[in-house]
């Protein structure tokens, strides 16, 4: 009987849990839509003395380039970095068949710069955190 079944509060998903909920998502997704030619993709800027001070982690599917997260510390910003870090990704979306680009970024963080770079808003989400906005910008590659 449905009553049977039980829902369970888990702080941190275990192995299985991820196996069963993600594999049976992405199992369902790979269906409905076919492969979808998953991978990630990183680059990571280093100072001339070989510390990690920034980088960009994003993946690529479905032909789209999602760019999960660009950071740079905040004595080097405004110096290129970003921009270099972002033409990376885009340029090695481009090797993988990307044809599009995605991401999203609060007001705070940097919507002017990938403005600058020629991604458009396509959605908002307001007071999000209070106060701020959370913006979703895509981009012809």
């Amino acid at each position: 009987m449905e009553e049977d079944y039980q829902i369970i509060y888990m702080d941190k998903p275990d192995d299985t849990a991820r196996r069963v909920i993600g594999g049976g998502i992405h199992d369902y997704n790979i269906a409905q839509a076919g492969d979808d030619q998953y991978k990630m993709l990183c680059f990571v800027l280093r100072s001339p003395d070989q510390e990690l001070v920034g980088g960009l982690i994003g993946e690529t599917y479905w032909n789209w380039l999602y760019i999960q997260l660009l950071f740079v510390k905040e004595d080097l910003r405004r110096r290129g970095h970003g921009h270099r870090l972002l033409m990376a990704a885009e340029q090695e979306a481009r090797k993988r068949g990307a044809k599009r680009a995605y991401l999203d970024t609060l007001s705070f963080q940097a919507p002017g710069f990938y403005k600058k770079h020629g991604y458009e808003v396509f959605g908002e989400l307001q007071d999000f955190p209070a106060g701020h906005q959370r913006y979703y910008l895509a981009k012809q590659l």
